[in-house]
């Protein structure tokens, strides 16, 4: 069975939760984590593009994403 490609890194995430406090972390709750961050990005950045195609832009700015993240 081939691995499915992820776009965030398996390893740091588990990490960034050990030192949150977690002591112990299991493989499904990383991959858990995985998936929301992947999809909470998604729309993030699709709400970003919305907000700079209406100010008529094709680049997203750190302004747009401000806006998508107030707004979501």
């Amino acid at each position: 069975m081939a691995k499915k490609r992820r776009i965030f890194a398996w390893s740091p995430l588990r990490a960034l939760m050990k030192r949150s406090g977690a002591e112990i972390v299991s493989r499904e709750a990383v991959e858990a984590l995985l998936y929301y961050l992947e999809d909470r990005s998604k729309k993030l950045t699709t709400m970003a593009l919305k907000f700079a195609k209406h100010a008529k832009r094709k680049k997203i700015t750190k302004g747009d994403m401000g806006l998508a993240i107030e707004y979501l």
